[in-house]
């Protein structure tokens, strides 16, 4: 049996084992754990139905189960998959409480969403756009991705803070979040130049122990920060059914003419966010061919299609790759069992979500920042005398955590490319695919502005 499981995933012939497997699985679970409680919390403005916070919250836990499944059993990556941020903010706050369209309808664009990645995956096209992106572009979008994750483990430690004058400033440095933080990236920065095995895991919880032991105030409460307040119910609740919220997407109004923008608006930002996340999680792992390519493309990407369907029909926005799952990479993760343990773990949560809540924030921060300077080893391959290069992957750099959109720093680059090559005579040397793609972004922007 072991021996099948083996040759199915793939496991020896990636270098890894199960037990790394295992490890890298609650690793990338515990740094993104906390989608358990700020996706309802989000959600939850715009969908109003009886004991709606416990109900969002075992619907996220059972959509990532099931898109992590996916993304494991069939892709066999250990990429795991859970409703995006960014995305479930768009769908509370513009759509349903700015727009003022019903939140059964919002999550039947979302279903529609997922169909035209599937069929597009199938077809093809997702991968002939990426085979499209110039490899230099690519590693800028890993180098990217590694400051966007970087800049989230900064902000939810505190070292970094919103400022009216200067948009972002240096946090309050003895505060308790930024305290705990510092002690957990020494400690995994320190076991990772050792070499040891689990750094990032050790590190995750080295920094809960640290906050829960030490009452400090980091964790969410009604009137602000608290400290740790243990479990005054008990490690275990009963799972609420999510009756009203599953199954009530109203696809019959999502088909309508008025609704189609918000269909595209799903579309095209999942679709890049997704499509670079996938990508820079592919190269870290090791899972391209000679020419940059991903392997198994097509059934990778339709699994991201059809997380976004089952997220639906579940109850939740769009259910995406998380690009968290690098902390699980870093940790040896190799094949689609990471993934499987991420889906069990999800599972679990919908019993065990008050120990997950546990982990506070500022505990999966050093993750998230060590992870971010791992991911940009690949930058010393672009060359920056070029400047036709140099230019579109510094944009594709900064444009992620600047907009704070992954996206974004996609879009940046892959119009500057374009252009500048075109403007300084160089337009062969871009992919016919990519000029399509181009302006099809340019479009965007300018419909977005009007």
């Amino acid at each position: 049996m072991s021996t099948a499981i083996d040759r199915y995933f793939g496991i020896s012939s990636s270098g890894s084992s199960v037990p790394v497997e295992i490890r890298a699985g609650i690793t990338t679970f515990l740094t993104m754990s906390y989608v358990l409680f700020v996706n309802p919390l989000v959600l939850g403005n715009a969908i109003v139905v009886p004991n709606g916070f416990a109900k969002l919250l075992v619907v996220t836990a059972l959509a990532a189960a099931a898109g992590s499944a996916l993304m494991g059993l069939v892709a066999r990556y250990p990429f795991a998959q859970a409703p995006g941020m960014g995305l479930n903010a768009y769908f509370a706050y513009t759509v349903v409480l700015g727009q003022k369209i019903p939140w059964q309808t919002a999550l039947g664009a979302v279903f529609i969403s997922g169909c035209i990645f599937v069929l597009l995956s199938i077809l093809g096209a997702r991968q002939a756009i990426v085979r499209a992106i110039p490899e230099q572009l690519k590693i800028a979008v890993t180098a990217g991705i590694g400051l966007f994750l970087a800049f989230l483990g900064l902000k939810n430690a505190g070292a970094v803070v919103a400022d009216p004058a200067t948009f972002v400033t240096l946090g309050k440095l003895s505060s308790p979040t930024v305290l705990i933080a510092a002690i957990g990236l020494v400690i995994t920065a320190a076991l990772l130049a050792r070499r040891i095995p689990g750094a990032v895991l050790i590190g995750i919880v080295a920094s809960t122990l640290a906050a829960a032991l030490s009452r400090a105030a980091v964790y969410p409460g009604a009137h602000g920060l608290q400290g740790f307040p243990g479990f005054p119910d008990g490690i275990a609740a009963l799972p609420i059914v999510p009756a009203g919220l599953t199954g009530a997407l109203d696809l019959h109004a999502a088909l309508s003419l008025g609704v189609a923008s918000i269909v595209f608006t799903f579309f095209f930002v999942d679709f890049f966010d997704a499509t670079g996340t996938l990508v820079a999680l592919a190269q870290r792992a090791g899972a391209l061919d000679a020419q940059g390519n991903m392997l198994r493309a097509r059934r990778t990407f339709a699994c991201d299609g059809l997380a976004a369907m089952i997220g639906s029909l579940l109850g939740t926005s769009t259910t995406t790759a998380y690009i968290e799952s690098a902390s699980g990479i870093a940790e040896g993760g190799r094949t689609g069992v990471t993934a499987c343990v991420v889906a069990v773990l999800f599972l679990g949560a919908t019993v065990l979500w008050p120990l997950a809540g546990a982990i506070p924030a500022c505990a999966t921060a050093p993750a998230l920042i060590v992870v971010g300077a791992m991911m940009m080893s690949a930058l010393r391959r672009i060359d920056w005398e070029d400047y036709t290069i140099a230019v579109p992957v510094f944009l594709t750099l900064i444009g992620m955590p600047l907009t704070f959109s992954i996206a974004n720093g996609v879009s940046f680059g892959v119009i500057a490319y374009v252009v500048i090559k075109v403007l300084s005579g160089h337009a062969r040397d871009v992919n016919r695919l990519l000029y399509l793609v181009a302006a099809l972004l340019i479009a965007r922007y300018i419909w977005l502005a009007g």
